[in-house]
């Protein structure tokens, strides 16, 4: 950790513990904001000197490029200058950037439709968010970046169609949890080649757990990784850091270049299990909350997010909504931020009084009404929920003896039943929910009562495998039979490793899980390993 660094996590530990518990969580001034406050840039001053962009001898767009959050006449635009990612400073000095963009029709920039210059602060480790208005919706556009004599390779994106529009059909990816560690991003390469609207990440970008010099499972001989990623990250140059690691990932570069990306994050981004201000160590939560927003700090700064997620300090509002016309509204949630503590010191458990409790939320009770109410608001067809953990029931075991997962929405039954009366109150008929988290890909039925496997069907679930994480898996884990058997509204469970794409249509929606044969070796092919669909009003996975 350098001086600078080391320097501000001390100044941020004095400042929370004098606060005081109650008032660093409440406050977006004093502590919350002094967590990365320090140098922040301001309008009209020049928090630092600026840099002539001539003098940076070497490509500063390592880390690629990336576009975000569609909207039908805007497009957020991402790109970071890192000219040596491995580094703490990445390559430059603490000095402002002039970074100029281009968004055109054509890929070959012969129809430029918008071009402007943004500034790359040091103080957001030279990390660029452009907002472009004014386009045409429902529009492929493509958008490079330069400064001084460099240019960045070519992004894809593309606005989302008006608010009013009567799109016939939708196509989505849905992506998780890709530890470095685990292995390749190979899954990447090929969704690089799809043709989808638009990317969900459901959350574990990245993971806080050390990188050896080989690269974990991925065994490198022809490299050696740098030691500073050979520990866990706790401070704000350590996932910064961790993002270089993982955006200097050919695979992962080429699928964000290829499409937009819709973020939202779960636990490894941060730390492994935590529940809004409790740590898994459980650390005081003034402690954790500075870990809390140096991470929160870092994911903006990484991701292709817009103005209104920039953090401060241990707060970040992640959760939005997105229309795509008249066929699909998009309710992005966070599950991890404003939960209450798992159940049962977490893990599987068997359900009882604790878990059962119906104060317990998974949420936060701002953030289930703003979901509930924009239900009653929809006039969408689909009502598709992208979040973090397995939603429907989902038992051990097919006998009385069996245990829930604490973690997922099983530990927080009372608020998964006040979610599922606001979608019925509000009169929804097509509801999807969008889930990671669990390195396996699963098709359920969501039920009114999980309990009876003949009661109404609500929805349905898709489950998205890992990109890397667990490693190679295998086609049947060996839990399959026991899931299979006792959770009858569970309709697909595959182990390997890939990602779902899912397409919206106006009568039904289908879902085809990609799988490739493993992740520990580079280049595996592609396959679907099954296919499920589902009617408009007629909710339940068949298979295709």
């Amino acid at each position: 950790m350098t001086h600078s660094s080391h320097q501000q996590d001390q100044e941020l530990r004095d400042a929370a513990r004098h606060t005081g518990r109650r008032r660093f969580l409440t406050v977006t001034g004093a502590a919350a904001a002094l967590a990365f406050s320090v140098g922040l840039p301001t309008a009209g001053s020049a928090a630092a000197a600026e840099l002539d962009a001539r003098r940076i001898g070497e490509d500063p767009f390592t880390l690629g490029v990336a576009s975000g959050d569609p909207l039908p006449d805007s497009v957020l635009l991402w790109t970071r200058l890192a000219p040596r990612p491995y580094e703490p400073d990445s390559g430059l000095p603490r000095a402002r950037v002039e970074v100029s963009w281009e968004l055109a029709r054509d890929e070959r920039f012969t129809r430029i439709v918008r071009r402007g210059s943004a500034t790359a602060h040091p103080e957001f480790h030279h990390s660029v968010h452009v907002e472009v208005g004014g386009l045409d919706a429902d529009r492929v556009h493509y958008y490079r970046f330069r400064t001084g004599t460099w240019t960045s390779p070519v992004g894809r994106t593309r606005t989302a169609p008006a608010n009013g529009a009567h799109k016939r059909e939708l196509t989505l990816a849905a992506v998780t949890c890709q530890a470095y560690h685990d292995g390749y991003f190979t899954a990447y390469k090929h969704l690089a080649q799809e043709d989808v609207d638009v990317v969900f990440h459901l959350g574990d970008y990245l993971y806080e757990y050390a990188v050896t010099a080989t690269g974990g499972a991925r065994n490198y001989t022809d490299r050696t990784l740098p030691a500073l990623f050979n520990r866990e990250t706790t401070t704000l140059e350590d996932y910064r850091l961790r993002y270089a690691l993982y955006k200097s990932d050919p695979d992962l570069r080429a699928a964000h270049a290829a499409h937009p990306f819709v973020v939202t994050w779960d636990d490894h981004e941060t730390e492994n299990n935590y529940a809004g201000d409790t740590s898994e160590d459980n650390l005081p939560p003034e402690e954790f909350l500075i870990r809390r927003a140096a991470a929160y700090r870092a994911y903006w700064e990484n991701q292709p997010l817009r103005a209104p997620q920039r953090p401060t300090g241990p707060d970040m509002k992640l959760y939005r909504r997105l229309q795509f016309g008249r066929l699909a509204q998009f309710d992005i949630l966070d599950t991890r931020q404003y939960r209450s503590d798992q159940a049962y010191g977490d893990g599987w458990q068997t359900p009882g009084p604790e878990s059962e409790d119906p104060s317990r939320t998974i949420t936060g009770a701002t953030q289930e009404r703003w979901l509930t109410d924009g239900w009653r608001h929809s006039r969408a067809t689909w009502n598709v929920v992208p979040q973090q953990v397995t939603f429907a029931q989902r038992r051990d075991l097919p006998t009385d003896a069996y245990k829930l997962s604490m973690d997922s929405w099983d530990g927080y039954t009372a608020s998964r039943d006040r979610i599922l009366k606001g979608a019925q109150s509000a009169g929804v008929d097509n509801l999807m929910v969008l889930t990671g988290d669990v390195h396996v890909s699963y098709g359920f039925d969501i039920k009114r009562d999980f309990d009876d496997p003949a009661s109404r069907t609500l929805g349905t679930e898709i489950v998205t495998t890992s990109i890397t994480s667990g490693k190679d898996g295998s086609e049947k884990p060996a839990n399959w039979n026991n899931l299979m058997q006792a959770n009858p509204h569970l309709k697909f469970y595959n182990g390997r490793r890939g990602y779902a794409v899912v397409t919206l249509q106006e009568r039904h929606a289908r879902a085809d899980f990609r799988t490739v044969s493993a992740v520990t070796k580079p280049g595996a092919p592609l396959t679907t390993a099954g296919s499920l669909v589902t009617e408009v009003g007629n909710q339940g996975l068949t298979p295709a």
